[in-house]
């Protein structure tokens, strides 16, 4: 490619001589991946495709931009028709003609989106940052290739922001209503519970949550995400169990998964159902978590519940026998709790069981401790129902040595003393308003 298609593709994409749409600002996401470019790191953005990476890119860019100045950003968007086939000596190459056409007047900010397609790119990455030549931010879609990478190449020297689709709290602002104290909760419940709904059954993929619920838009993000993310870089052939497993697991989403039980299902190997799995988590639409146990060794052997990383996606492209309100209200708790643990590296999640088939949900570990326990019983008015999640939840109290426990319901608020011990039961979508803190939803700015 010469140089002047270079630039003229760079241009379609730059803010040198015009502006772009950015959108709502994520702000959470955006603060702190400006931060870590403060601090002298690579700054990574990762997230399952169609999350919103490429929107806080640009939101980023034009934060510097109106600090820096316009002309020392560069955005190079390797999803740009012009750039197939990009390899690390091209991209060398429109660096070296940014410099030459646009000429920055202070160590310019690079950011490289879909950074993955070019082999190599990471070493390209750690001679500029090295070289104190510009500041690096790239962005994926495959956690593996980003991570892994990055981590043996720019050790010490890179962060990664993982950005989800929108968290409640980002829906309501999204939509004009920024929760601020609890007097504007109580002035607008109705709408934030409406609401509630609405996130549970179309989930929280930005476009989704501005046009509203499609099935179809949504089918497209999952077509998009096995073919461009998975088939496409693995060079797949055979595809049809890895499509009917991606189903199968969207469909059984808040359940326990064993690569033997998925191999039956698919009629393949334990470990070709292994190695699908392994894929799913790499491109964000899946996360798997781990039982608690105080041996490692059983951690790792006994089955895992897995979760979506979105429910609308579930909803769209899994099969719907009938309507489980319980198991969709678990998946989103499960996510918000996932948005935590990329925060604080010291938390984590599990869920817990024991040998007579007792269970609790969420088991949040805090370094050495147990800190929470979560229950999510969506219809606590089945008695038998009620006293099963309870009879779980108290022995697992016993057990971690925890004077409180909540239980995450659809309507019900209350305080019950049990047994010496404390019982809080808390509407889904109040529990999604709360501050950041173990056991609790993430803050009230956007982005959270």
């Amino acid at each position: 490619m010469d140089s002047e298609t270079i630039f003229r593709a760079l241009a379609e994409w730059n803010i040198w001589e015009k502006d772009i749409e950015s959108g709502l600002e994520r702000r959470n996401y955006l603060d702190r991946a400006l931060r870590y470019l403060d601090a002298g790191q690579v700054v990574s953005v990762i997230g399952v495709r169609r999350a919103g990476k490429s929107t806080i890119l640009k939101q980023m860019v034009k934060r510097i931009a109106g600090s820096s100045g316009a002309r020392n950003t560069l955005v190079i968007n390797l999803e740009d028709v012009h750039f197939s086939g990009f390899d690390v000596k091209l991209l060398q190459k429109t660096f070296e003609v940014y410099l030459k056409k646009v000429r920055p007047t202070s160590r310019p900010t690079v950011f490289v989106d879909e950074v993955h397609r070019v082999p190599g790119w990471e070493r390209w990455a750690r001679t500029l940052h090295e070289l104190d030549k510009a500041r690096i931010v790239v962005s994926g879609s495959t956690s593996e290739l980003l991570s892994r990478e990055l981590g043996t190449v720019l050790t010490g020297r890179h962060l990664d922001v993982s950005v989800f689709p929108l968290s409640f709290l980002e829906l309501l602002f999204f939509r004009g209503l920024e929760i601020g104290d609890e007097l504007s909760v109580v002035q607008n419940r109705v709408r934030i519970e409406g609401l509630a709904m609405e996130y549970m059954e179309a989930g929280g993929f930005p476009e989704v949550v501005r046009k509203g619920y499609s099935r179809e838009l949504l089918g497209t993000y999952f077509e998009d995400i096995l073919h461009r993310d998975i088939i496409h870089r693995y060079s797949l052939r055979k595809t049809e169990a890895l499509r009917k497993l991606a189903r199968f697991v969207l469909t059984n989403i808040s359940s326990l998964h064993t690569h033997r039980s998925a191999a039956r299902f698919l009629g393949v190997s334990p470990v070709t159902a292994e190695r699908y799995y392994r894929y799913f988590e790499e491109v964000f639409l899946i996360f798997p978590v781990k039982r608690f146990s105080f041996s490692v060794k059983e951690q790792e052997s006994a089955p895992r519940k897995i979760y979506s990383i979105d429910t609308g996606l579930s909803n769209a492209v899994g099969f719907r026998f009938s309507e489980n309100r319980g198991k969709l209200a678990e998946n989103i708790v499960a996510l918000q709790f996932r948005r935590m643990l990329t925060e604080n590296p010291l938390l984590e999640l599990y869920h817990w069981r024991d040998q007579y088939g007792k269970e609790v949900d969420f088991v949040l570990k805090d370094g050495e401790r147990v800190t929470e326990l979560v229950q999510v019983c969506w219809n606590m008015d089945d008695p038998e129902t009620r006293k099963r999640e309870l009879r779980s939840l108290l022995k697992a109290m016993r057990l971690f040595g925890l004077k409180k426990g909540l239980v995450i319901t659809e309507e019900l608020e209350d305080v019950e003393s049990m047994k010496g011990r404390k019982i809080i039961y808390r509407p889904l979508w109040k529990w999604l308003l709360g501050d950041t803190k173990p056991g609790a939803a993430p803050s009230r700015a956007p982005g959270a």
